[in-house]
Formats: C-alpha cells, structure tokens, sequence
C-alpha cells in the first residue's frame, strides 16, 4: 500500500485550494519584487513598517558583530544570553507584567504554554475561529477539549459548566483572518467566575491597539487577574521574528520547568533580540505609527464602502474583503496582479467553507496615495468577477 500523493495534489487543485509560495526578491515593505514583478503590497503583517526599518537593521548588525550570528544552544544549557534576557525584562516592562518569557516562534509559545499548563483531566476551551496553533495545542494538550462559539460567551458560560480539572480558556485577542476582536472584558469575566485562566494570543494587537501599542489587554483596560497568560509575536508590529509569554513569576517558572518546545529549541540568534529591543523602542515612543495606521484603515473602509465591497467588523489592519467563492476570490487576486497590486486570496480549510475572502492588511508604511491606488484597482476588477468564473481557475 503507497500513499496517493498525486490524487491528493490534484483534488486540492480541483477545489481551488491548491497553495503556492510567492517569491519575494526584496526586503518587505508596500513596494515589493515578487516573481520578478514590482507590486504594491497589502498581504504582509509589518504592521508598523518595521521590518526594513534602518535603525532595526543597524541593531541586528551590530548585534551579530557583539554576540555572533548563532544562539548555540538552548536557553537552559548556555543559550541564553545578555540580549536575549534585556529584551525578556523589556518586554515584561512594556506588558506591565513580573517576566516574560522569549520562544522561537508563536506556534511553539502557544503549544509550549497550553501543554505545560493543562493535561489529562483537566480542560481546555477554545474560541472557534482560533489560530491554528492554538487549536493544534488544544488536541496535543490531553485534556478535555472543546470550541465554543465564536466570540459567544453564553457558549462558553455553558462549556465552562461542564468543565473539569484545571480550565484553560483560550481565545485570539485580534482574530488573524476576520480582523475583529475577542470580547475579552466578558471573557475575562466568564472565566473568573468559574476560576478558570484566560488566555490570549494577541499576536495581531501588540502595536495597532492600545494606547501605547501594548495590544488587547491594554485596549481594555485589563490587567494581569483578568488574562493570567499574554502571549505576543514578535514577526508582526515588532518586524523581526520570535514570540514571548508575559504573567507572573510562578507561571514564567512553571514554563522554563515544563513547556517541552521551550527547553528542547535551540535559543534564537542575540542578534535578534538586539533588534527587537530596537524595535520595541520605536514602536512605543514613535507613536505617529500607530495614528498614521489608524487614519488609513479609515481611509480604506470608506472607500471600500462605497464600492459595495462586503468588508468583515473590523477596525485593526486587518480588513478582509468577502467572496464567498474561493474560484472568485482567486481571481479577484488574480486580476488585482495584473494591475501591480498584491492581495492574497485566503480560502478553506484556513478559513470556513464558503468564506473566501482577500485579506488585505495595511501597515504605517503604506501612504494615503497608495490606499487610493488600492481602491481604483479594487473599483476596476470588482466588476471583472461577474457572477461566476470559478471555473477558469482550476490551474490557478
């Protein structure tokens, strides 16, 4: 017996659900190379235009030239270093937290967190729309698992009920492909309640929310009793590469002692850290960013709006554009290229069936022109679509 790998591929390409990995020949930013083309950008999470930013290269180059380019082991045998352990105390700073704790990427934070805290007999209850890691550390945790309705807390009043164990609660601060944001004071409420623990991954709030960019938490006006677990990204607003986990000292200690994809990664390079820690400093004293971004998801709902577009509830750069059909929304991405504008069509299993949409996500480097050149591409494919052409995008 052999495993049909072809069958798979071609059913996947049938569907209109075939994946293929754009070529990116130039530093990120609005204006991009990709596959040989120069394109204006609206498909990368460089919220605050830090990614390419001089002073974030500057940091990393002197960084590498102080402390080399490799972490060389993990954090408990010798990798953890100078750079790594300042930007760990500025990022519990910045959080308003007792520590932090620096992971590799947010996939491992999120299974390294939800694994050490709960396991067999305990539970853990996840917001359906949930990232990926998220759920995935839910079915690897052991525990009794669970959704509740998206955003419902009478859903998850109801799972709570049922609970047994340790609870985990588990939800996105900012949901990564509709762009609107966890009802966190009643969430937090929910799971007081029933004391249980909530836990965000507001991977998509640090920087666009808050007042001075520290995310959903912030947003809110909550503290430390009411989300026991922060988990951040650091390839997004932050524009270098990484995760951390901010709480209290017992849970920082209980990760460092129990969270396997923690103590079995090799530490990232210090280099890394030295750059974020540059980044951290522009992202909370240059808050110009933050209005700047604010100014053009305005912008762009307003004219999106009046083109008849069918946006999601959003107000975070992430401003998906509804389809429906992923054929459609293949070919709206299509047509969008063809004019010097990348948007990527985002469609099943990563978002439910029948939701297929171009996720157009805005950052501080973007200008008002350049939204403007957005909407007239928009305004000039939209009718381009007709009613169905799915049909042509089998090879898509």
């Amino acid at each position: 017996m052999s495993f049909d790998l072809n069958a798979r591929l071609a059913a996947r390409r049938a569907e209109h659900l075939y994946r293929q990995r754009p070529l990116l020949q130039s530093p990120q930013g609005p204006e991009v190379i990709v596959d040989g083309k120069k394109l204006l950008a609206f498909c990368n999470n460089d919220y605050m235009g830090l990614a390419n930013h001089p002073e974030v290269i500057a940091a990393w180059q002197a960084g590498a030239e102080r402390w080399g380019v490799g972490g060389g082991a993990s954090h408990l045998v010798i990798g953890h270093s100078t750079p790594h352990h300042a930007l760990e105390e500025a990022l519990a700073e910045f959080t308003g937290r007792p520590r932090a704790l620096l992971f590799s990427n947010g996939y491992m934070a999120n299974l390294g967190t939800v694994t050490a805290l709960v396991g067999q007999g305990d539970t853990v209850l996840e917001d359906r729309l949930n990232h990926a890691s998220l759920l995935d550390a839910g079915l690897l945790s052991g525990a009794r698992f669970s959704r509740y309705l998206h955003n419902d807390c009478d859903s998850l009043a109801t799972r709570l009920d049922k609970a047994v164990g340790d609870t985990l609660v588990v939800t996105d601060g900012v949901f990564s492909m509709d762009g609107d944001v966890a009802d966190l004071s009643a969430l937090a409420k929910a799971a007081k309640a029933k004391n249980a623990w909530l836990m965000v991954d507001d991977a998509h709030g640090f920087g666009p929310l808050g007042a001075s960019g520290a995310g959903i938490v912030e947003h809110f006006g909550l503290g430390i009793d009411d989300v026991p677990v922060l988990i951040g990204t650091l390839g997004k607003s932050f524009g270098t590469a990484g995760a951390f986990i901010a709480g209290s000292e017992e849970l920082i200690e209980t990760l460092i002692q129990f969270a396997r994809p923690y103590i079995y990664t090799t530490s990232q390079p210090p280099a890394l850290a030295c750059a974020t820690l540059k980044s951290l400093e522009l992202l909370r004293t240059e808050h110009w960013r933050r209005e700047h971004l604010a100014a053009l998801i305005k912008q762009f709902r307003a004219g999106a709006q009046a083109l008849g577009l069918a946006l999601m509830d959003s107000f975070t750069p992430i401003q998906p554009i509804l389809i429906g059909d992923s054929g459609r929304a293949l070919r709206l991405s299509q047509l969008l290229r063809e004019r010097g504008v990348m948007v990527t069509a985002i469609r099943p299993p990563t978002v439910p069936a029948g939701g297929a949409r171009l996720r157009v996500t805005l950052s501080a480097a973007h200008s008002e022109a350049q939204v403007q050149l957005l909407l007239n591409a928009l305004e000039q494919c939209f009718p381009l679509l007709g009613v169905d052409e799915s049909s042509e995008l089998n090879h898509a």
